[in-house]
């Protein structure tokens, strides 16, 4: 299990929530995203959206798998 807490650079409009989802979905393990009390799969576009990712907020990412420890990096990267 990997995991990693970043700090929201910019606001996620619909498209970066879709670039967001894309890249998470490159990767086979299972990934989760956390902000507050809410988790989601990072996987769904819903999901992503429906969370809220703005700018400021403390989002901790998740991942269970072969692949987590370069998921979780990648997907960090994205939102930070």
């Amino acid at each position: 299990m990997a995991e990693k807490t970043v700090v929201i650079h910019s606001s996620l409009d619909a498209r970066q929530a879709a670039f967001f989802v894309q890249t998470a979905s490159k990767f086979d393990c299972k990934i989760q995203v956390a902000i507050d009390d809410k988790k989601i799969n990072a996987k769904s576009i819903m999901g992503t959206i429906a969370l809220g990712m703005v700018e400021g907020k403390t989002a901790v990412i998740t991942a269970e798998g072969a692949d987590a420890e370069q998921a979780v990096t990648e997907l960090a990267g994205v939102l930070a």
